[in-house]
């Protein structure tokens, strides 16, 4: 029998008929609610000529209608692209047009965006998840439907999803996601953290992130109650997680750092929650320890779209000395560090690319079968990140590959140098970058953001890292700046820094 995800909410809803499913701002369904309405979208998209294979786009904050609809696609072999709402209508013209979508699912908050793509592509029909639109409102198109399961079409290696990665160094890349790697996934996310039945768990990750997406389908899976968050407000969260007794959420380190600055939280009543999964970019342990002092414990994701979620886990059983790792493969998944030439396993504790393995490595890129073969060894994922495996499994992230600075033959990890800066109390935001030199072909350089009414000199920079860091190492350079440039989701454009550092090449 092959999975289709579409059959995993057929199976909760018959098991758990009664359980709350999901609680949005406007709505509370049951399993069987959701699998009512995931089965009449199914039947909408066969009636509107969509077949297995054919390709949906959605655009819109987390909402109950977004799962919902993909679910139903699923049913009948129809793949979900789901598409960044922080990006711009010429952003998204590329990703609709090379994915082939027929039809978008769109917040009404979107309009404006929508209005500038609706000859993009390959698109046909206009749904709007939440009404205030010329176009179809979700819940009239299901008004139209059948309750009936559908046939089930699709399943087992063929696309589910599809995600656009980030496109840090150039066009994003549609990472083909099948219903075995979500199966998988979410199997892999429940049998290693405790995710349980009836357990609630608040979505505040965007669906567009696959940190946002696959506790969904752990969700389905085990049977636990999701409650979306439109999206993130620090207070807000808080209230939720008190009043609706959460159990657990994904963040990103800055989230938690921004619901640190609430003041009364000391005081509220979360005996009920457990921990917050946290990932997205290394989790500071000062950042763990002030949440253990509030009695709130921290679990450290490592993960990537292209291993549907979840890669490593550090928890605090596994000790606060080994919180600088990313901790230990998921189940059913193995990490290794291969030398980038030859694809040799290196030894415990050496430096190597990280190559990840198990069923939860993605089919490859959308109609790109070159950045496919590239990412993909013998069926692994080489993930291009340059880390450590030690003799008991813990895997240590050193930086990204493309990212590695080689001054004078030394390698130099620009991680490093950041995570020492980031200590500098004046420091609220560095990238380290290489530059072009003359004598030492490369030399690291500093793009600092201070924090507002802090003052910082280059030579005070310099001074730090001198007492903390190999002189090699040492930045050689400060450029300090109002902001460093990010893509839509947030992620530091290093390849836009180490362009503005082209012409300036040092001749020490």
């Amino acid at each position: 029998m092959r999975i289709n995800i579409g059959g995993l909410l057929a199976n909760r809803a018959f098991l758990s008929p009664d359980l709350v499913a999901c609680v949005d701002d406007d709505c509370r369904y049951t399993f069987r609610e959701v699998n009512q309405r995931a089965n009449r979208f199914a039947h909408y998209l066969s009636a509107m000529g969509l077949c297995a294979g054919d390709r949906i786009a959605v655009l819109s904050r987390n909402r109950e209608a977004v799962t919902t609809a993909l679910f139903g696609a699923a049913k009948i072999g129809v793949v979900t692209v789901l598409l960044n709402w922080r990006l711009t209508a010429p952003e998204l013209d590329y990703i609709l047009g090379d994915c082939g979508a027929r039809l978008l699912l769109y917040e009404s908050c979107f309009g404006e965006t929508v209005s500038g793509i609706r000859t993009s592509g390959n698109l046909e029909f206009f749904v709007s998840a939440n009404g205030a639109s010329p176009d179809e409102d979700f819940s009239q198109v299901l008004e139209k439907s059948s309750t009936a399961e559908p046939a089930h079409l699709g399943g087992g290696a063929d696309p589910a999803i599809i995600m656009y990665t980030s496109g840090t160094t150039g066009k994003p890349k549609g990472a083909v996601i099948s219903h075995d790697n979500v199966f998988w996934a979410s199997i892999g996310l429940t049998h290693t953290l405790r995710w349980a039945h009836k357990d609630r768990y608040l979505l505040v990750a965007p669906l567009f992130h696959i940190g946002g997406l696959a506790p969904i389908f752990a969700n389905v899976h085990v049977g636990c109650t999701t409650y979306y968050m439109a999206e993130f407000h620090p207070g807000k969260v808080w209230e939720t997680l008190v009043l609706e007794k959460i159990q657990f959420l994904m963040t990103v380190p800055l989230m938690l750092q921004a619901m640190l600055m609430l003041p009364g939280i000391e005081k509220l009543d979360l005996s009920t929650f457990r921990h917050f999964i946290c990932g997205g970019s290394p989790v500071l342990r000062s950042l763990i320890e002030k949440y253990r002092d509030l009695g709130l414990r921290v679990v450290q994701v490592y993960g990537a779209t292209e291993y549907t979620g979840a890669i490593t886990f550090w928890t605090e059983d596994m000790g606060l000395e080994r919180a600088s790792t990313a901790g230990k493969p998921i189940f059913h998944g193995a990490v290794k560090a291969i030398e980038p030439g030859s694809g040799r396993e290196v030894p415990p504790g050496e430096v190597g690319e990280l190559c990840l393995y198990g069923p939860q490595v993605f089919s490859g890129y959308w109609q790109n079968p070159e950045a496919t073969r590239d990412a993909l060894l013998n069926g692994a994922y080489r993930s291009g990140d340059l880390g450590t495996v030690d003799e008991e499994g813990f895997v240590t992230v050193v930086d990204r590959l493309k990212d590695m600075i080689i001054s004078g033959g030394e390698n130099i990890y620009p991680a490093e140098v950041e995570a020492v800066l980031s200590r500098m109390p004046q420091v609220q935001e560095v990238a380290v970058v290489g530059r072009p030199d003359a004598t030492w072909g490369e030399v690291p350089v500093a793009h600092v953001v201070t924090r507002p009414g802090q003052s910082l000199t280059k030579e005070e920079v310099v001074d730090f890292c001198r007492k903390h860091l190999a002189g090699f190492k040492c930045v050689k350079d400060v450029v300090f700046t109002e902001s460093l440039p990010k893509n839509a989701t947030g992620k530091i454009l290093k390849q836009a820094l180490r362009q503005e550092g082209k012409g300036e090449a040092f001749h020490d």
